[in-house]
């Protein structure tokens, strides 16, 4: 089952203002919210343009890329070598204006050569000395982390604190990152020797885990073509530091309905089998199959995770709301670094994207308690 999020297409009770993408940013500070909601909507066309230049296909990958940056996600992307993954996350940040910065993760690779480090400066007139901060390559809008899994722990929890915090410590000071800052970490799926699979705390840091999966035939006799003539393809600038991070404070003021978190909480939940849940938590959809074939589900970052994508996919599509389907639509990539399968799971071939898909299917998108719970408030109220 593809983890794509659905082609967003406008949606038909939405507002087709027709604004153009912003050419001067400058003006970002003056819009309204629903200014900003149709600027995105806008936006986002220009940018998957854009990125049309020089990226052939993965228009699903670049779509879930598009909801974390704006959500203030990170992502974790997985895939064999070669379907330019580093090329699109590069194009990505010229497109919006953004300092990019790889890191190449070897087993040798150290904290400091990720944070920074502090050296010894003498000033030549006084002969003092004193210490100075070099910053490392983490200092940069968006970080591209590359094979993250070959290097070990200790390395890899150095991103955890400037993931989490916006911050890195080093030395005992705190030096805080230029927003917007945006992780991707690539894995290579089909060699495993030699590397340092990501804890599942570190894992749950990441907003998507996003697959990147072979181009079509057509798709392939495109960047065949295209990648060994000899022109070069340019890439121009949609949006500047200052309108994403308008866009990014209208997304977290995007409405969600009382029922829409309710199904995103009643999903996540679902994902935990009985045994892992307190005093078994009559609350919890209860689902056989995850108690057969699941040891850990999804804790309550999912549920951020899942009405933040939700938040910004909607905005996407046009619409000011967030609907069921949005929440839906960015499930398998919330979830699946977030549920842990055990040995009957891999004994009958099931992953956490089959999980989630059975789940979507048999899950109802309105409990019927929450009717009642809200019909007995209103009485109360009243």
């Amino acid at each position: 089952m593809s983890d794509s999020v659905p082609p967003t297409q406008p949606d038909p009770q939405a507002s087709s203002s027709g604004v153009p993408a912003p050419s001067a940013t400058s003006e970002a500070a003056s819009w309204t919210d629903t200014e900003a909601c149709e600027r995105l909507r806008a936006t986002y066309e220009t940018i998957r343009a854009e990125l049309a230049h020089v990226i052939v296909g993965q228009e699903d990958v670049i779509d879930q890329l598009l909801i974390a940056l704006f959500a203030r996600g990170h992502v974790i992307l997985e895939g064999v070598p070669g379907l330019a993954k580093t090329l699109m996350i590069s194009s990505l940040a010229r497109c919006l204006s953004l300092d990019f910065h790889r890191i190449q993760f070897t087993p040798d690779l150290m904290p400091s050569d990720i944070t920074g480090t502090e050296v010894i400066q003498e000033d030549r007139r006084t002969g003092q000395r004193s210490f100075r901060f070099l910053p490392g390559p983490v200092f940069a809008n968006v970080l591209l982390a590359d094979e993250v899994n070959r290097t070990p722990p200790k390395t890899q929890a150095a991103l955890l604190e400037a993931m989490q915090e916006q911050q890195v410590t080093v030395g005992g000071k705190r030096h805080a990152l230029a927003p917007p800052f945006f992780v991707l970490a690539t894995q290579n799926p089909i060699e495993q020797e030699g590397t340092y699979p990501l804890p599942e705390a570190q894992q749950d840091r990441f907003m998507f885990k996003v697959l990147v999966g072979y181009p079509s035939y057509d798709e392939e006799y495109r960047i065949a073509e295209r990648t060994t003539g000899s022109d070069v393809p340019t890439i121009s600038a949609v949006l500047d530091r200052d309108a994403i991070l308008r866009l990014q404070a209208v997304i977290r003021r995007v409405p969600a309905a009382p029922s829409v978190v309710h199904y995103a909480l009643r999903l996540v939940r679902a994902t935990r089998p009985a045994h892992a849940q307190e005093n078994g938590d009559p609350t919890a959809e209860r689902v056989a199959l995850i108690d057969s074939m699941v040891t850990f589900g999804a804790g309550p970052r999912a549920v951020q995770f899942l009405l933040l994508g939700a938040k910004a996919l909607a905005v996407m599509r046009g619409r000011n709301h967030v609907a069921v389907e949005d929440v839906k639509a960015v499930a398998r990539p919330v979830l699946r670094h977030r549920i842990i399968t055990n040995y009957a799971a891999d004994a009958e071939g099931l992953g956490p994207d089959q999980i989630i898909t059975q789940l979507l299917d048999v899950l109802p998108e309105r409990d019927d308690s929450e009717g009642q719970h809200a019909r007995i408030q209103e009485v109360l109220g009243s």
